[in-house]
């Protein structure tokens, strides 16, 4: 009897055994697939927001693209109007330049004067050396200086005395003229036959004309103010 009654006892045991071993596993298995479905959650929202950090991030790309874009656009303008800006500037006399052209000399005559003979006529005057600047810009000079002073468009060219008025500045004979242009053409146009070189040695007036590969004009240094004049606005107002 008590043989059976142990194997009865252990047979107990070894079903409570089973039990708890079955009921351990599902509890596992449970927990597991718990932390494998939650596992799941996470990752799908670390997908989501992945994704939405993308299209932010593609949304701030097409942005900066389009603020370089526009950058650009305005750097090409500015360049534009920087390089109209210096045309303008060199039109108006107001940048130095250099470039090949002529150095051309004026001064009086050396010859002895004869009885009879007035003086004035073989000195240099401002109607001369106009003669001469007339020609260089006539021939294509794109700049231009007279003793160091630069010809704009407000510049005169007039007799003050015994002194020649430039720029509103004194000076005299010799006249340097110094002009940016084709050296051959300029040359040409000064040295043509009945032209103001052989006009003026009829009266003993010195012109040499000297080709250069590069002469520098120097800026225009006086004021600039138009006191009438201003700009037509569109439609002739």
């Amino acid at each position: 009897m008590r043989t059976k009654g142990s194997q009865v006892a252990i047979a107990l045991v070894m079903l409570v055994l089973g039990l708890m071993l079955a009921l351990q596993y599902r509890v596992q298995q449970r927990a597991a697939s718990d932390l494998a479905h939650r596992r799941t959650e996470e990752l799908v929202e670390l997908l989501q927001k992945s994704e939405t950090e993308r299209r932010r991030l593609e949304q701030e790309l097409a942005e900066v693209r389009a603020t370089v874009s526009q950058l650009a656009q305005g750097q090409a303008a500015l360049s534009a109007l920087q390089e109209e800006l210096a045309k303008a500037q060199m039109l108006a006399g107001l940048v130095p330049v250099k470039g090949p052209g002529v150095t051309v000399t004026m001064d009086d005559s050396k010859r002895p004067l004869q009885k009879g003979q007035d003086i004035n006529a073989f000195l240099l005057h401002d109607e001369d050396v106009l003669r001469v600047v007339n020609e260089l810009f006539a021939a294509g000079a794109e700049a231009m200086s007279l003793n160091g002073q630069r010809v704009i468009a407000t510049t005169e060219v007039r007799c003050a005395g015994p002194t020649i008025s430039v720029n509103r500045v004194m000076t005299a004979p010799p006249i340097v003229i110094q002009a940016i242009g084709d050296p051959d053409v300029l040359e040409r146009a000064l040295r043509m036959r009945g032209g103001v070189v052989e006009a003026l040695s009829f009266w003993g007036i010195e012109v040499t004309v000297k080709k250069e590969a590069e002469v520098t004009v120097p800026a225009y240094a006086g004021s600039l103010r138009f006191q009438f004049g201003r700009v037509a606005q569109t439609g002739g107002k």
